[in-house]
């Protein structure tokens, strides 16, 4: 699979709002907890960046889309594609993406 048919299936499992948004969440979380630990010099809050980041996401498939996380399956282009929808999302180009590969 080539990362651009992984992307349209990662957007695929990511179909209902409710799920974007806990990733959102998650994904926000996680990049503020390094940014704590550096201010605080309390690096035991590096833990909460992949805690929060992976525990809003996985929320969000086992119990609104019902669906297995992407990174089970692909752990490294899960990541680079969680990044992207955060990034999209954050620029207002993720709602033409997600009509571009079918999913809206």
């Amino acid at each position: 699979m080539t990362y651009r048919e992984f992307w349209s299936h990662y957007l695929s499992v990511h179909s209902h709002s409710s799920t974007r948004r806990l990733h959102f969440i998650g994904t926000a979380l996680a990049f503020t907890f390094p940014v704590l630990a550096v201010a605080t010099s309390n690096w035991w809050l590096l833990l909460g960046a992949p805690i929060c980041g992976y525990g809003f996401a996985w929320a969000g498939h086992f119990f609104i889309e019902k669906n297995e996380p992407a990174a089970f399956s692909s752990p490294l282009w899960s990541l680079i594609s969680d990044f992207r929808m955060f990034f999209l999302w954050c620029c207002g180009r993720l709602e033409p993406e997600l009509v571009r590969t079918g999913v809206k």
